[in-house]
C-alpha cells in the first residue's frame, strides 16, 4: 500500500494555515474598520472565537490534571501581546517532563480534531465534499453544498467547528517540548530498525499509521473548507465597507 498520508497531511496542513490566517486577518480588518476602535475589535474577535478558546485551554488544563502535573493560573480573557499578536487564553503549568509537556502542548489539537471530525462527518454531512475535492469533480461538489445546510442545526454545527478548528492549532509555546519527543520517537524507531524490525514494522504498523495520517488529513482539509466558506463574504464585506468609509486595514 502506497505510503501517501503524509503528503496528505501537509498539503491539508499547509492550505488550511493559509486560509485560517487570511480569515482571521479579513475579520479582524472587517470588524475594526466597522467599530474604529482596536480594543473593541479585539474583544468582538474573542467572542467569535470564544468556543473554540474554552475547549483549546480546557484540554490544556484537563490533560495536565489526568498527568498529575500542576496548574497555575487559566484565563480567556484577550490580552495583547509585545509583537502585536493576540493571546485568547490561557494555562500555566509546570513541567511535568519533555513527554508530558508535549501531551499537554498537543491537547487542543486532539481535542479539536475528535470534535470536528464528529460534527463534519455526523451532524454537517460534509464528508461527501472532502471526497469531491479529492477527485476533482467540481460539478457534483456545488450540488451537495447547496444540499449541506438543509440539515438541522447546520449553522450552530458550522459556527462551533468552525470556531474550534480554527483555535486547535498548538501555539509556540505548545510545541516547545514536541522536538525533544520527536528525536526519542525517531531513535526508538532506528533502534528497532538496527534490530531487525524494519520489515515487520512495515507490514504491521505503516499500513495503520499511514490512514491515521489521511484521517488527520481530512480533518484539515473539512476544516479549510468551512474557512474557504467564510473567507469570500468577509472579502467582499472588508471592500464595501472600504469604499463605504474611505477606510482601509493593511
Amino acid at each position: 500500500m502506497a505510503f501517501d498520508g503524509l503528503l496528505w497531511l501537509l498539503v491539508a496542513l499547509a492550505v488550511f494555515v493559509l486560509l485560517q490566517r487570511l480569515l482571521h486577518r479579513e475579520i479582524q480588518a472587517f470588524i475594526l474598520i466597522l467599530t474604529r476602535n482596536p480594543g473593541v475589535t479585539q474583544v468582538i474577535f474573542a467572542l467569535i472565537f470564544f468556543p473554540g478558546v474554552l475547549l483549546h485551554e480546557l484540554s490544556h488544563f484537563l490533560t495536565a490534571k489526568i498527568l498529575g502535573v500542576q496548574t497555575g493560573n487559566f484565563s480567556l480573557i484577550p490580552q495583547p501581546q509585545p509583537d502585536g499578536k493576540l493571546r485568547l487564553g490561557y494555562v500555566e503549568t509546570a513541567s511535568g517532563g519533555f513527554v508530558r509537556d508535549a501531551l499537554i502542548g498537543a491537547a487542543p489539537l486532539v481535542m479539536g480534531s475528535l470534535f470536528v471530525a464528529y460534527a463534519a462527518i455526523y451532524q454537517m454531512h460534509l464528508l461527501p465534499i472532502w471526497d469531491l475535492i479529492r477527485s476533482s469533480n467540481r460539478g457534483a461538489f456545488w450540488a451537495i453544498l447547496e444540499s449541506v445546510p438543509k440539515y438541522a442545526d447546520f449553522w450552530l454545527w458550522f459556527y462551533l467547528t468552525f470556531t474550534i478548528s480554527s483555535t486547535m492549532l498548538p501555539s509556540q509555546s505548545d510545541r516547545h517540548a514536541w522536538l525533544p519527543l520527536g528525536f526519542l520517537v525517531v531513535g526508538l524507531i532506528a533502534t528497532a530498525i538496527l534490530a531487525g524490525a524494519g520489515t515487520w514494522m512495515l507490514a504491521n504498523l505503516a499500513p495503520p499509521f499511514n490512514q491515521f495520517l489521511r484521517a488527520l488529513a481530512m480533518i484539515f482539509g473539512l476544516s479549510g473548507v468551512l474557512h474557504l466558506i467564510l473567507i469570500l463574504p468577509f472579502l467582499l464585506l472588508h471592500q464595501i465597507l472600504t469604499r463605504l468609509s474611505g477606510l482601509d486595514v493593511g
